[in-house]
């Protein structure tokens, strides 16, 4: 998450023809109406973008059963707000999911191993049957059959347990701008990226850099003092 104004809430995506046309990832959106391009990596992790515990809580957007069904299109399930029965409960599940596996997430990217219980919520979560993906005549996705929000957090905890146990549990990064905490998993072969987007805080970094280096050049030398400016040498 961004701190101050520039907390994201997730967006649609563009469609055509009922398939998503964007690559993977999120539109971000900022109060202040900016918007930018987030890949985490994973899915588990889009489900970060939508609040969290503590701090993040003001972040929160799934505040109903339908806000939980709309993020499904924009996220990589690609699936529509009907795909996915979901009652109070289930959205409880979510959110109680979502809140450890931000603690385990951040932990990790900050080299801690997380807390027992966090992982207690992941595998209780992921006890129960997954969506159950299909295919249409066309070879393209289709939806699952009538799910409920319990197979939906159980799709959610597999992700993350396959995730945090896999090749990249130990690419989850923290953005590297000050200001900013969103999470996501490397997955460049360099295993180098520092920023959520380089659209978003990767350019703000690099005008910030900007900035210092003319200050700096335009800085008078700090040995150039005024004659009378009482200063002295030994």
């Amino acid at each position: 998450m961004t701190d101050g104004d520039d907390g994201p809430d997730a967006a649609g995506r563009s469609t055509a023809g009922g398939q998503p046309t964007s690559p993977p990832g999120l539109i971000l959106t900022t109060p202040g109406g900016s918007r930018f391009h987030f890949d985490p990596g994973a899915l588990c992790l889009e489900l970060l973008t939508t609040g969290g515990p503590g701090p993040y809580a003001r972040y929160e957007v799934l505040h109903r059963p339908a806000d939980l069904a709309a993020w499904l299109l924009p996220s990589r399930l690609r699936l529509p707000a009907g795909a996915v029965r979901i009652s109070p409960a289930g959205l409880a599940t979510v959110r109680a999911l979502r809140d450890a596996l931000w603690r385990l997430a951040a932990a990790r990217a900050h080299g801690g191993p997380g807390e027992p219980e966090d992982y207690a919520v992941l595998n209780r979560t992921a006890e129960h049957p997954p969506l159950v993906p299909r295919i249409a005549p066309d070879g393209t996705a289709a939806a699952p059959l009538p799910a409920d929000g319990a197979q939906l957090a159980s799709t959610l905890a597999r992700d993350a347990i396959a995730l945090l146990t896999g090749p990249y549990a130990d690419r989850i990064r923290e953005c590297g701008a000050h200001d900013c905490r969103l999470i996501f998993v490397d997955t460049s072969r360099p295993g180098r990226r520092r920023w959520c987007s380089m659209e978003r805080c990767g350019n703000r970094h690099k005008v910030r850099a900007l900035r210092a280096r003319r200050d700096c050049e335009e800085a008078p030398p700090a040995s150039a003092v005024p004659a009378d400016s009482g200063a002295f040498t030994g």
